[in-house]
């Protein structure tokens, strides 16, 4: 697995995470690498040998983190959850080592990473051709999710057990339709989240989850970094703000 070489020195066929000033760039070392930025230039024999955190000319070399492999590794088609949203995510559905989790709406694949990272096992269900593969070749470029079960089909129509899965996160455009599928999955008290980009949504969400699930929280999550000059710390120009609402809760007993 990609995060695992640590403190080893850079080879052929190794990522790297190259630094200069404020730009960063993931790049997997090939005899033909160079990279040109403002005129200086890192070569592939500048790099192969050296060890992670050494500084060549103005480039800094690093091995990436999970972070920054979603952030400038992974490709998408639409938006994916962020970091700022995957961590916070994994945390509130109390992910563990002995953890079976069941995603709904893989996407590119980017939750996916996090809760594989934590889970003992991902029951990652996606309707969507084109995304599986996406999703597919997005973790085996990097070693990833070797813990995940990627199923092309609909949830809806899957067979499952019920009493199953230990947490749940689902991220799909009317996701009332599964309330009752994820009830009879989850065990009992358990955590399941939601991402939605609008309050309508949220709103015929809230409705659905009555009788099934309880505890219930809206949030969003906002990220604002800032530039590291001594002489003038400001926020960056741009930044990352709303990417989506998330729900969470936790199922209760059905009355009869």
């Amino acid at each position: 697995m990609i995060l695992s070489k640590k403190n080893k020195t850079f080879k052929e066929g190794d990522w790297v995470l190259i630094s200069y000033q404020n730009k960063k760039f993931l790049k997997k070392l090939d005899k033909n690498f160079n990279l040109n930025v403002k005129r200086e230039v890192i070569k592939f024999e500048d790099i192969v040998g050296k060890k992670e955190g050494e500084e060549i000319k103005n480039f800094q070399i690093f091995r990436p983190t999970l972070e920054e492999i979603i952030l400038f590794g992974l490709k998408r088609k639409t938006q994916i959850i962020y970091p700022k949203e995957a961590f916070f995510i994994a945390f509130k559905l109390d992910l563990s080592g002995k953890s079976r989790v069941l995603e709904v709406g893989v996407g590119s694949g980017a939750l996916t990473v996090v809760l594989s990272r934590l889970a003992k096992e991902v029951f990652a269900y996606e309707i969507s051709k084109d995304f599986c593969n996406l999703a597919l070749k997005n973790w085996q470029k990097f070693g990833l999710c070797q813990n995940v079960k990627l199923f092309n089909e609909d949830f809806l129509k899957a067979k499952i057990k019920k009493n199953f899965f230990d947490a749940a996160f689902v991220d799909v455009k009317e996701p009332w339709h599964f309330v009752e599928r994820l009830h009879w999955g989850l065990k009992e008290g358990k955590s399941l989240g939601f991402l939605l980009p609008t309050t309508n949504q949220i709103s015929k969400l809230l409705e659905s989850l009555k009788g099934f699930f309880g505890n219930v929280e809206v949030l969003e999550i906002l990220h604002r970094y800032y530039k590291t000059v001594p002489e003038r710390i400001r926020p960056e120009d741009r930044m990352v703000a709303h990417t989506g609402y998330l729900v969470f809760t936790k199922k209760i007993q059905k009355k009869k």
